[in-house]
């Protein structure tokens, strides 16, 4: 008996000590989530996109379109790291402007071309029609 008492305490103090490092007070204060997103490291795209928003044309152009650059600033902030890269990749890749108005012109230009050669209109004097 006095075997199975002197276990028994063995047993209770080496438990004891083992886990008396474990048991450490947790913090008493919840975090809300929006301390947490503030806290937690913004991307690079992420500032990009918040630093475009504070373009003043592209706040007016907003403003007509009926949408608001609080709530724009706000979407962008529930973005995801990963979004947020894709979107700066797609307004990086995107073309200028002026890029798409010499496009739109020189097909145009094509178009009238053609259907002078064809003899459907008459734009250009420069061209003979084939019929």
């Amino acid at each position: 008996m006095k075997n199975t008492a002197r276990r028994a305490l063995t047993s209770l103090l080496v438990s004891s000590i083992v886990f008396s490092g474990m048991a450490h007070a947790a913090p008493t204060a919840l975090i809300s989530t929006e301390q947490a997103a503030a806290a937690a490291p913004r991307s690079e795209a992420h500032a990009r996109l918040q630093a475009a928003l504070d373009r003043a044309d592209l706040a007016a152009m907003l403003q007509a379109r009926g949408v608001s650059t609080d709530e724009m600033r706000a979407r962008v902030d529930a973005l995801t790291d990963a979004e947020a890269q894709q979107m700066a990749a797609q307004i990086d890749q995107a073309p200028a402007g002026a890029a798409d108005v010499v496009g739109v012109l020189f097909t145009i230009f094509i178009v009238l071309l053609v259907t002078d050669i064809l003899g459907l209109t008459k734009v250009f004097p420069f061209t003979r029609s084939v019929r």
